[in-house]
């Protein structure tokens, strides 16, 4: 209240300088405007905007020296109801290790979903994350469960041939679901997301688990060049797009192609339920102070400088040869 009456002070002083001076310019008008002694229309809005520039100058100074705190940048706190578990189920079988991934079909199927979810992490909010990730091959082994560390999960994303803590066969993609379904079980409904990355190679048509109340969205990311594939095992692997979608579609989720693209921002979004603020609701009463202070300081000092140019078209001096001088 105080910064409120002081500034509403400023601005009738500020006012009523501005009408002492316009009453003592009039008697100087004819030199400084010309035999018409007017100045330029516009030149009639520059005391009220100098009073409000004054007022804003005085608001903002005011409000920053005693109406705010001094801002201490610190890690947010998150609230319970904030948390989102994310559950990485990553396809750690040799045909990930197949180079036909990336926009030049150079990287391997496991670095190139290194690179996606490197590339999740950094736009999304990480303190409100906890990260689980199990490893699938004929089997499913959690890996790390819910840990609010994102590099432990870098770490092993990044390229740990993993596949060497099974045994030999055939992937069970499934029992990486089954593991996830049963890790999210005890957590708040609708706080989960399942992320399945995966090239698709050997899934069977059946035996899909159903996933918890916990969990309300699955997204299922391929890998691999999907027309021609990569020889392994004396078969040819390639990204069975068709059925990771089908299991994407069979758990309520969505699917996407990251052979070569990553993940959409509306695809974060709804993933994270994360609800894009609008710039003006970020805005404190510090910032409104620090916009006050400049559009009245910018006012006060380019508002000379423009009365000076444009205030009046009378320029007095010397005429060119052969114009009379008009009489008085």
């Amino acid at each position: 209240m105080v910064v409120e009456i002081l500034t509403i002070v400023a601005v009738l002083l500020a006012a009523a300088a501005e009408l002492w001076h316009s009453h003592r310019i009039r008697r100087m008008a004819p030199l400084a405007f010309g035999p018409k002694r007017r100045p330029a229309l516009w030149v009639s809005l520059a005391p009220a905007a100098k009073s409000i520039a004054v007022g804003l100058l005085t608001w903002g100074l005011l409000s920053l020296m005693l109406a705010i705190q001094p801002k201490i940048y610190q890690a947010k706190a998150v609230e319970d109801d904030e948390i989102r578990h994310i559950v990485i189920v990553l396809d750690v079988s040799p045909s990930m290790k197949l180079a036909d991934a990336g926009p030049d079909l150079t990287e391997t199927r496991s670095q190139r979903a290194y690179t996606v979810m490197e590339s999740f992490f950094k736009r999304v909010p990480m303190e409100q994350m906890r990260l689980s990730l199990i490893a699938v091959y004929n089997g499913a082994k959690p890996v790390v469960v819910d840990t609010k560390d994102a590099d432990v999960v870098r770490n092993f994303l990044d390229g740990l041939d993993m596949y060497q803590a099974f045994d030999t066969g055939k992937t069970k993609l499934f029992s990486g679901l089954e593991e996830a379904a049963k890790i999210a079980k005890p957590w708040k409904p609708r706080s989960t997301t399942v992320v399945l990355l995966s090239d698709g190679d050997t899934v069977p048509a059946t035996g899909i688990p159903k996933m918890p109340v916990s969990v309300d969205h699955v997204l299922v990311v391929g890998f691999g060049d999907a027309r021609s594939g990569k020889f392994i095992d004396g078969r040819q692997s390639r990204q069975d797009a068709s059925t990771l979608r089908q299991i994407a579609l069979r758990l309520g989720g969505e699917f996407h192609d990251g052979n070569q693209k990553h993940l959409p921002s509306d695809v974060l979004s709804s993933l994270t339920h994360i609800e894009s603020e609008s710039p003006f609701e970020k805005l404190t009463r510090r910032e409104y102070a620090l916009i006050a202070c400049t559009a009245g300081a910018l006012i006060l000092a380019f508002l000379p400088v423009a009365l000076h140019l444009f205030g009046t078209g009378w320029r007095p001096g010397t005429r060119p040869s052969g114009t009379e001088t008009p009489r008085t």
